[in-house]
């Protein structure tokens, strides 16, 4: 099931997500200063390509550095693109069948507000972690 849910939404939203978060993520690593966005950008770029299947954890080992570039992230980017992730959310979720799109676009929304010191890991190993 989880891979029908990821085509579909491979066909529908998740290849558009994926080429915004990858343009956003090669447009912050020309920069030196913006590398650690960029990188953060390209996780939640696979992430938002193939969600279905995964979720998102917090990292026990990261520290100030990330909690400082959350909130650079959460003040330059974080809130627009949590803001479009509800915004499609709630549009998918009026349809019955995109619900579970719906669904998937709620579960972005973490990452994308706070990326630095989350880890994507799979549904059936969420204690998993680095």
């Amino acid at each position: 099931m989880k891979t029908i849910l990821n085509v579909i939404w491979l066909v529908l939203s998740g290849f558009w997500l994926f080429l915004g978060y990858l343009l956003a993520g090669v447009l912050l690593c020309i920069t030196i200063i913006g590398i650690p966005f960029g990188i953060a950008a390209f996780r939640i770029g696979v992430y938002a390509l193939w969600p279905f299947g995964y979720t998102t954890v917090e990292r026990r080992d990261a520290g100030a550095g990330s909690c400082i570039g959350n909130v650079l992230w959460l003040i330059l980017a974080g809130w627009w693109l949590a803001l479009a992730h509800i915004v499609t959310g709630i549009l998918l979720c009026i349809t019955i069948i995109g619900i579970p799109f719906g669904i998937a676009n709620f579960k972005l929304i973490p990452v994308s507000l706070l990326p630095l010191g989350r880890e994507i890991v799979p549904t059936d190993q969420p204690f998993a972690t680095r």
